[in-house]
């Protein structure tokens, strides 16, 4: 699988601690917004590259957090 990927043009970006740290600063709202800890990842990821996030999921567009969410649906 990994070796599909690499041929893609996808950029496989490693979880370090700064999106740790990230991630668990957005635990707040898991619970009362439903986020997994792999909706958690990807915004944490949006706000260390200041780009904004896709997602199917509308609940994200009311997240008062530091990126641009858009909603593909």
């Amino acid at each position: 699988m990994l070796h599909e990927l690499r041929r893609t043009s996808l950029e496989i970006v490693p979880f370090d601690e700064y999106h740790a740290n990230q991630a668990s600063e957005l635990i707040p709202y898991a619970k009362s917004h439903g986020l997994s800890l792999a909706d958690r990842c990807c915004l944490a990821l949006g706000m260390h590259r200041e780009l904004p996030v896709l997602t199917a999921d509308r609940i994200w567009t009311t997240l008062d957090v530091n990126v641009e969410v858009i909603s593909i649906r």
